[in-house]
């Protein structure tokens, strides 16, 4: 499996850090080597970064029926679409913040599409060419704030609120339709369904957002989450596994 990884070397290098920072690399991962056009680094020696830098990180909500039943929302009838900012994207490794404002921090694992051509006007027959490759999501959500503003921006876009990675891998070494996603919170299994499950499919939530927005290379595409949502505290280490992609793993900190 390939796997690529955006890394830094020098810890003073900012967890949000887009490509054109001097201080991002990115490369390969073999085993715990990666391989960069400049040589190769041993992985316990650098710190990944989140694995795309997108100018967007378009998710979709409810896109599994069973978690917008679970959350006493009716099923959508076409896509519903949410942006969080770059400012909230977080690496495998590093802690998930719990807003001093909140009282209620949920996990929300998701499959991750990555964009790898500019899109516009494109139908759902045609997205898999501008699909680069899939990797890992937590839309983490101050849940009581979401429902508390009715519109999604501040629940869902505190720094710190969306873990990627650890990689990504390219599309065509995926059986999209095997992968399911599992959600653990302290080893515990919170969530575990597959993507079939999905309401609207890559395809379709491709052509509906590329209806409206351009979507460039890196953006990234979160999927939605399956059921099974629930409460994060401070201490809690949280996993998203998508087996054939990886494991992305998480702590929640309290308040800096």
């Amino acid at each position: 499996m390939t796997r690529y990884v955006r890394f830094a070397q020098d810890p003073a290098v900012p967890v949000t850090a887009p490509d054109t920072h001097p201080g991002v690399l990115r490369g390969v991962l073999d085993g715990d080597i990666v391989t960069t056009t400049g040589g190769k680094h041993s992985l316990a020696q650098v710190r990944l970064l989140p694995a795309v830098s997108p100018t967007k990180i378009v998710c979709v909500g409810r896109n599994y029926a069973e978690h917008a039943k679970e959350l006493g929302n009716a099923v959508p009838t076409e896509p519903l679409i949410f942006l969080k900012p770059p400012s909230s994207l977080n690496a495998h490794g590093q802690d998930v913040v719990f807003p001093a404002i909140s009282q209620l921090l949920s996990y929300e694992g998701e499959v991750g599409v990555v964009i790898g051509r500019r899109a516009r006007h494109i139908s759902a027959a045609q997205a898999q060419d501008y699909v680069a490759g899939y990797t890992i999501v937590n839309d983490v959500t101050a849940r009581d704030l979401q429902k508390k503003d009715g519109q999604w921006t501040r629940g869902k876009g505190f720094d710190t609120f969306c873990p990627v990675g650890p990689w990504w891998v390219p599309k065509e070494e995926i059986d999209f339709g095997s992968l399911r996603v599992i959600t653990r919170v302290n080893g515990e299994v919170r969530q575990d369904a597959p993507v079939t499950d999905m309401i609207f499919d890559v395809g379709v939530i491709l052509q509906f957002v590329s209806e409206f927005m351009t979507l460039e290379p890196g953006d990234l595409i979160a999927t939605g989450t399956p059921p099974g949502v629930g409460s994060m505290q401070v201490g809690d280490t949280v996993s998203v596994e998508i087996p054939k992609l990886g494991l992305l793993e998480n702590r929640v900190a309290a308040p800096r």
